[in-house]
């Protein structure tokens, strides 16, 4: 390590009380195994469950058309919480699981604990029940269900939950996989109960007026969860859970006591309320993003003053249209595997940035020195792939 280095990465690895030796016995393997066949089994469970409230409700024809129109607000949600996600992409099987969560777990678990509170609401003589239900259970129980599958995420992968942008990114597939099979119910519902009339006036409701309702919500727990993260705190890790929590239950009893006001209330509510919000939020989605693009050119430039990386470099990787353009030079240059050495440079490098930022912060994992000589390592080793390919 030279004398310039940002971070004293090697000097603190070697200080540190840990053996970077690997684990001898079975121990680690049994543990994953564990995890993994517990999540497989829930997920199987439930997964059952809902097929069979589905097939409850829902002949077969119906909950195929409901499914197919429960689709296309997909179309548009996934997309934009991917495109938010462009500097550091999650890994693809923890964005599955995380709409698998919302659209198996927590929409069983939140059916079974609604039809629970409102079976004692109704007992219990409530004036009106249903209204009760609506504003205040449903969106206590699946909130909690929702934002407890973005902290179960955050404790699987604490090395790389970086922040507010991971933790929105996690909750809109979260809130999308709720959306979309609750959206089948409720459209199967609607066709049943009223045909083309109504399952037309459910789909412009729910899929096109407030696709991102749902996500929305629930990417108010992300931004919670995310700057706990981001801070040493106690009180305020705390105090950030809380309030993400909180504004995503008053957010989601509001648009639920709309949709139930009539059409005048709902219209009312959603031009005058909901249709700002939603532009507020995509412009802060968009703020975060060049955010993001500023910190890595800002934490990568200490390892460009240490001679890990060129100031060029850092330029680069802090712009999305420099970096497309990087992928694309690197494929000319050498093809595929030269691309894939630029993608994985790239990669690394804003790997590296977010970990600099949560070494600065005092947030970093106790092994954050040995992680940060793994992603230097990489980045020197990528370079020297895509720069040593021969012009074809």
């Amino acid at each position: 390590m030279t004398s310039g280095d940002p971070s004293g990465a090697l000097d603190r690895l070697e200080a540190e009380e840990w053996s970077r030796d690997p684990n001898p016995t079975w121990r680690p393997m049994l543990r994953r195994i564990l995890t993994l066949g517990v999540a497989a089994v829930l997920l199987l469970v439930s997964l059952l469950i809902l097929l069979g409230i589905i097939g409850n409700q829902l002949e077969a024809q119906v909950a195929i058309l409901a499914t197919l129109m429960a689709l296309i607000p997909l179309i548009i949600i996934v997309p934009t919480y991917l495109w938010l996600d462009r500097y550091e992409a999650e890994p693809v099987p923890y964005l599955v699981a995380a709409f698998l969560w919302g659209a198996v777990i927590a929409v069983v678990g939140a059916f079974f604990l609604n039809s629970l509170g409102m079976a004692l609401l109704v007992q219990s003589h409530w004036s009106d029940p249903f209204e009760t239900g609506a504003v205040y259970l449903a969106p206590i129980t699946e909130e909690t269900l929702k934002g407890l599958g973005i902290f179960l995420i955050y404790l699987l992968r604490r090395h790389e939950f970086d922040g507010i942008i991971d933790g929105i990114v996690y909750a809109g597939m979260i809130g999308a996989g709720f959306a979309f099979s609750e959206n089948i119910l409720y459209l199967g519902q609607a066709y049943t109960e009223m045909g083309n009339e109504g399952l037309t006036a459910t789909f412009i409701v729910r899929g096109l007026m407030g696709p991102f309702g749902h996500p929305l919500f629930t990417s108010l727990i992300g931004i919670g969860i995310g700057i706990a993260v981001s801070t040493r705190g106690r009180g305020v890790k705390a105090l950030a859970i809380l309030g993400g929590w909180v504004c995503a239950v008053l957010l989601h009893g509001a648009w639920n006591l709309s949709a139930i006001a009539g059409i005048e209330g709902f219209l009312s509510a959603y031009i005058t309320f909901q249709v700002p919000l939603f532009l507020a939020f995509i412009g802060f989605l968009v703020w975060l993003r060049r955010r993001e693009g500023r910190l890595i050119g800002q934490y990568l430039s200490a390892y460009a003053d240490a001679g890990w990386l060129t100031h060029a470099e850092v330029s680069m990787l802090s712009h999305l249209g420099t970096r497309r353009a990087a992928r694309a030079w690197a494929r000319e240059r050498g093809g595929g595997a030269a691309q894939r050495s630029m993608d994985a440079f790239q990669d690394s490098a804003s790997d590296l940035a977010l970990l600099r930022s949560r070494l600065v912060r005092g947030t970093a994992e106790r092994d954050a020195a040995q992680r940060e000589m793994v992603l230097l390592q990489a980045i020197t080793a990528h370079r020297k792939d895509f720069i040593g390919t021969p012009v074809l």
